[in-house]
């Protein structure tokens, strides 16, 4: 079964217009939702490392699923750095979980997460992870005083890596 004039000509149209709006849009900047900017912390062409939260590190009381986004997107191979003070008798502990599920991520579950860092593992350069999973979630959270810092919502955040497209 062969194609008639009109599918042929209807496909090279679809074809055609498919190819037109993806040049058209080539430079449109999908990171930094919802701001929508000129800014892009992360528009590179190499693999990043990337310090969880900036300058204020990994800490209780901190928003990092609203970091998450306004740093977004997340590329395959970039590294996510945690840093964190060892504790002592002014600041948190602090450690780092991978959860296994979106589920576990809502309810703060760790009974399934896979400890990443543990309290003294973030002080210095900190704990690197590697984005080594395409098109993945990676739930991270903090696990410590039985996941109260992350049942207020605020040390817990994902991300979900894609490939870097060069130019």
């Amino acid at each position: 079964m062969g194609f008639t004039i009109a599918q042929g000509l209807m496909l090279l149209l679809l074809t055609a217009s498919t190819l037109a709006v993806s040049m058209a849009n080539k430079d449109w900047q999908s990171g930094n939702w919802p701001f929508r900017g000129p800014y892009h912390p992360n528009k590179t062409q190499v693999s990043n490392r990337i310090i969880v939260g900036d300058s204020q590190h990994w800490h209780f009381g901190f928003n990092y699923t609203d970091w998450a986004i306004k740093h977004g997107p997340f590329y395959l191979n970039d590294t996510l750095v945690f840093k964190y003070d060892p504790p002592n008798a002014t600041t948190f502990p602090h450690s780092v979980y991978l959860l296994p599920d979106l589920r576990s991520f809502v309810t703060c579950d760790l009974r399934r997460a896979t400890k990443l860092a543990s309290v003294t593992q973030g002080g210095g350069e900190g704990f690197e992870f590697l984005l080594k999973r395409p098109w993945q979630p990676h739930y991270f959270a903090c696990g410590e005083r039985n996941g109260f810092h992350c049942v207020n919502g605020t040390m817990k955040f994902f991300v979900m890596p894609i490939f870097r497209w060069y130019r």
